[in-house]
C-alpha cells in the first residue's frame, strides 16, 4: 500500500450506524448496553440510537421518568406483548416503526449502515427487504449487523422473506442465548444472499471482547 492510500485509511470518516434496540429497551438503554461496543470499534463507527414508538404497558417511569420499555411490533395485538415464538396471522405496530425508522434517518442520517439486536434485528431485515423492493427510497443502508435476530413468526411478514436480499449482512450469533436461540438466528441466513457469521458461546446479548474485533473490522472495512 503507498504512503497515500494508506493516508486515506486513516483519515477516512467513521462509519455511521443506525441501532434498533431489543424488545422491552429503548435507544438510551440500548446505548449503554453495547457501551464495549462502541469502545471496540472507537473512531471505525458512530452509533445512532433511535427509540421504538411503542411504549409498554407498564413502563412509564415514576417522577416523570423517561419511558424504560418500548417495542416495535406485537405479535399478539390485542394483549400488545410481543414473543419471538410466536405464530400469528396478524401483529400490529410495525407500520408505525417503520415511520420511526424513515423519520430518524431523514432527520439524522445519512447512515452507512444499520445494527440491530433481537427484536430490532428482525426489523433490521424488514427494512432492507423494504429498501431493496424499492418502497422505501429513503433507506440507504450499505449494510446490516443483525444480533439475535430471527424472522418473525407472523403470517403477515411472509413477504419479507420471499427473495435472498443483496445488502451484506454479519449476522452475530450467542449459542447459549436463551431468548433467542441459535437456530432461530440461524434461521434468517438464508434470507441473505452472503451471510457473513459470527458465533459466540454466550447468550442474548451484543459480544463484545477483544476476540470479537476483528471479526466486526472485517465485516466493516469494505464500507470505510
Amino acid at each position: 500500500m503507498s504512503s497515500q492510500q494508506q493516508a486515506s485509511c486513516v483519515s477516512a470518516a467513521p462509519l455511521r450506524v443506525l441501532c434498533l434496540h431489543g424488545y422491552r429497551q429503548n435507544g438510551a438503554s440500548f446505548r449503554e448496553k453495547t457501551g464495549a461496543l462502541r469502545k471496540l470499534l472507537k473512531k471505525k463507527v458512530n452509533f445512532v440510537y433511535v427509540d421504538a414508538p411503542h411504549l409498554l404497558e407498564g413502563a412509564q417511569g415514576s417522577g416523570g421518568e423517561e419511558p424504560e420499555r418500548r417495542g416495535w411490533w406485537f405479535s399478539d395485538p390485542g394483549a400488545r406483548t410481543f414473543s419471538a415464538q410466536q405464530r400469528c396471522e396478524e401483529s400490529s405496530g410495525l407500520d408505525e416503526s417503520v415511520a420511526a425508522v424513515l423519520q430518524a434517518v431523514r432527520r439524522d442520517g445519512p447512515f452507512d449502515g444499520i445494527l440491530g439486536f433481537s427484536q430490532g434485528a428482525a426489523l433490521a431485515a424488514m427494512l432492507c427487504a423494504l429498501q431493496e423492493s424499492g418502497r422505501k427510497p429513503d433507506l440507504a443502508f450499505r449494510f446490516a449487523v443483525l444480533v439475535a435476530g430471527f424472522r418473525s413468526g407472523c403470517a403477515q411478514h411472509l413477504s419479507f422473506y420471499s427473495a435472498p436480499l443483496a445488502t451484506p449482512s454479519l449476522h452475530v450469533l450467542g449459542l447459549d442465548d436463551g431468548v433467542i436461540p441459535a437456530d432461530m438466528s440461524r434461521d434468517l441466513l438464508p434470507v441473505f444472499r452472503d451471510p457473513h457469521v459470527l458465533t459466540h458461546p454466550g447468550g442474548h446479548f451484543v459480544p463484545a471482547a477483544s476476540a470479537h474485533r476483528q471479526n466486526y473490522q472485517n465485516f466493516l472495512e469494505r464500507f470505510q
